[in-house]
């Protein structure tokens, strides 16, 4: 075995801290030439976009539309949220078995907090 060449652990440190760098600064030009060959960068997908942009169809306000809100208080759209954030957890159409609003009475549990917290 050969002998270290020195024992100093400040100098150590250093070693280190350079290598360390010089691989950070190496990762971080890596990062930047992937930046510009990308072709799937936005800014690049503009340049390939025609010169000219579509007329635009004339605005058309909606009619108001009146819809009956059932029983329950939800209407097609919030069913349609709540499937949608369901289904971005993965789970499919068949795991919603019901949606059941909770009842809640925020006034009584506030008011019940403080003397719950205090030790008696």
């Amino acid at each position: 075995m050969s002998q270290p060449v020195t024992t100093n652990p400040f100098i150590i440190m250093m070693i280190n801290m350079t290598i360390v760098f010089a691989v950070l600064i190496a990762l971080g030009l890596v990062i930047n030439l992937i930046h510009y060959v990308d072709p799937t960068r936005p800014d690049r997908q503009k340049q390939e976009a025609p010169a000219e942009p579509a007329p635009a169809p004339a605005p058309v306000a909606p009619e108001p539309v009146a819809e009956a809100v059932p029983e329950n208080g939800l209407t097609p759209e919030v069913v349609a949220v709540i499937a949608a954030a369901l289904a971005s957890y993965g789970y499919g159409p068949g795991a919603i078995h019901a949606i059941r609003p909770v009842e809640r009475n925020g006034w009584k549990a506030s008011g019940r907090m403080p003397g719950a917290s205090q030790n008696l």
